[in-house]
């Protein structure tokens, strides 16, 4: 058993070192066709990972992205793990695949075998963003909200590549899953009506009644953020002096998702306020998806 495996290892050694060879001579289809050959003639050879993970790697930078994805989920699903100078090959083709393909269920599928399998090797806080977000894409929302959930500890502390809003769109959900939502209106008519109803009689208290009672946030239109929270101010402070008026009809801008109340005589600083009211995307709750909120107040003018 030692001299078979001694001999395994010296093939090994042999076949990386013709490998390297076509590698540094840049003769990739020689190298595809070496490796490959090794693979045909012994299919049980314990270094045949290695053999399809460099016949990947050799596809990748050619540009063949599909090719080398192909074989990367090749040796994920039919090879045992191999470890070559103390890095996991699975875990190389896992961190290779979830790059390499743009199928939200493909990237469910290898996020989770990486959280499962190699926790502690990997940037979790990305990783649970990353499983949350594919189960979002693909409907499946009461695995998306809990995964989101798992996340939630990490806010703050990561960085998520190309989810500049990662902490804000996590949180949003998971908070807004776990309120009463309460302060939604059946249409937009209907909370327009109810929130000049409450301004028509001073009513500080109705207004606080029908704002979102999470996510919702107040900030001026040049304030480039999405950081979100209840507004910590007291409406009933800036509506003592003078009644507060709203236009006839909503801003022009406004449209199927998104509209717009532009009101005056808050403050004497900035006393034009745009009231910004949002269709609900909550699929998860049929009862609430496609209902409105008043979800935040713009400071200024619109620019």
């Amino acid at each position: 058993m030692a001299q078979e495996t001694e001999s395994g290892e010296t093939k090994f050694a042999v076949v990386r070192e013709i490998a390297s060879r076509y590698v540094r001579l840049k003769e990739y289809y020689k190298l595809i066709n070496f490796l490959t050959a090794q693979i045909n003639k012994d299919p049980q050879d314990p270094y045949g990972a290695y053999y399809l993970h460099m016949t990947a790697y050799t596809y990748k930078e050619q540009k063949a992205y599909n090719v080398a994805a192909i074989y990367f989920d090749m040796i994920i699903k039919n090879y045992p793990d191999l470890t070559v100078q103390g890095q996991s090959i699975h875990l190389d083709c896992l961190n290779h695949l979830i790059v390499l393909t743009d199928n939200p269920e493909q990237q469910v599928k290898y996020y989770k075998e990486l959280i499962d399998r190699f926790p502690e090797k990997i940037d979790l806080g990305v990783a649970y963003f990353r499983l949350a977000y594919g189960y979002e894409q693909i409907g499946e929302w009461n695995e998306a909200i809990q995964t989101y959930t798992l996340y939630r500890p990490y806010i703050g502390q990561t960085i998520v590549p190309g989810f500049p809003d990662a902490d804000y769109h996590a949180k949003q959900l998971v908070d807004f899953n776990n309120s009463p939502k309460d302060w939604t209106f059946e249409s937009l008519n209907a909370l327009v009506s109810a929130i000049k109803e409450a301004l028509d009689t001073g009513s500080s208290a109705r207004l606080r009644q029908y704002q979102a009672k999470v996510n919702f946030f107040a900030r001026s239109w040049a304030q480039d953020t999405d950081d979100s929270g209840m507004a910590e101010f007291s409406l009933s402070a800036f509506m003592t002096r003078n009644p507060i008026q709203y236009a006839d009809a909503l801003d022009a801008s406004s449209n199927a998702t998104e509209a717009y109340l532009r009101t005056a005589g808050w403050d004497q600083y900035i006393t034009t306020w745009y009231l910004y009211f949002r269709k609900i995307y909550f699929p998860l709750d049929p009862e609430i998806h496609g209902r409105w909120e008043w979800a935040g107040i713009y400071y200024g003018e619109k620019l």
